[in-house]
């Protein structure tokens, strides 16, 4: 059962998810939670919708979600990190949700595909997409983060049903999305006080790259411009993708710049 009485019943947060706005259906928990801040609400206010019918994924693909089987929510944050740090809270929060979703399944089984990707058995169950506001006078407004996560959905999308998965169908487990939501935002807190000590992953890098499914592995840099393969080693305190192109050939991947693909699959 997904319902703001149950996810507050299940939270141990102090300011993560303080304030719920819950909705059947909605256009998109991102511009709900935008609205929200415009408005003024409080750092770590949550939009969580049962089913959102115009929602945002990376590069402008579109995210379904479906009534009865996922999650979509959105969290506002008000950060005193500089701007040009706020993209590295897209990985805070996949490695939250990593944290978060093992923390339901009871078992260790998410993994992240660099940037934010979160895979089980190497399919993608959760999209995350991160939008800055900034003020007049160039300082930080509010940062949305939008989460979606499948949950208990077995048919996909022809599209995307080579590369997608959800709990249930990489666990056989049917998951309390309420308790997902709870266990996603315990891990956000503390992660984003332990990002929020020096802006960076510097205190979150071994936690990050022990869920890391390209580490050691040999993956595929798509650049229009420079395309190349190599082996990724791990990330860099702010979150870029460290990988050998050729032995002492390491090269420093931001993301947002480009795509990595395992070199047979997705991952």
């Amino acid at each position: 059962m997904l319902n703001k009485q149950e996810i507050e019943r299940q939270l141990h947060t102090k300011w993560a998810a303080c304030n719920i706005v819950y909705k059947e259906v909605t256009g998109s928990t991102n511009d709900d939670a935008r609205d929200l801040a415009k408005e003024g609400a409080p750092h770590g206010s949550l939009v969580v919708a049962d089913r959102q019918d115009s929602g945002r994924g990376s590069r402008g693909r579109s995210w379904e979600t479906p009534a009865g089987t996922n999650i979509a929510m959105s969290l506002v944050v008000r950060p005193k990190a500089p701007a040009d740090r706020v993209s590295m809270l897209t990985l805070v929060m996949g490695l939250s949700v990593a944290e978060g979703v093992d923390l339901a399944l009871g078992e260790t089984s998410a993994r992240i595909k660099w940037p934010n990707d979160v895979v089980i058995d190497k399919r993608k169950i959760c999209g995350i997409l991160t939008e800055l506001h900034m003020n007049s006078d160039n300082t930080i407004s509010d940062v949305v983060i939008g989460v979606g996560i499948n949950v208990n959905m077995t048919q996909f999308p022809d599209e995307i049903r080579e590369i997608a998965g959800s709990l249930l169908s990489q666990t056989g487990k049917r998951v309390d999305r309420s308790l997902v939501v709870a266990r996603v935002m315990d891990r956000f807190e503390e992660n984003y006080e332990k990002f929020q000590e020096g802006y960076d992953l510097s205190s979150l890098k071994e936690q990050y790259e022990r869920r890391l499914i390209n580490k050691g592995e040999m993956v595929r840099v798509l650049d229009p411009k420079d395309g190349f393969e190599g082996r990724a080693l791990g990330i860099t305190e702010k979150g870029e993708l460290l990988v050998e192109a050729a032995p002492g050939d390491i090269r420093v991947i931001g993301a947002g710049e480009v795509s990595v693909r395992g070199l047979y699959s997705y991952v």
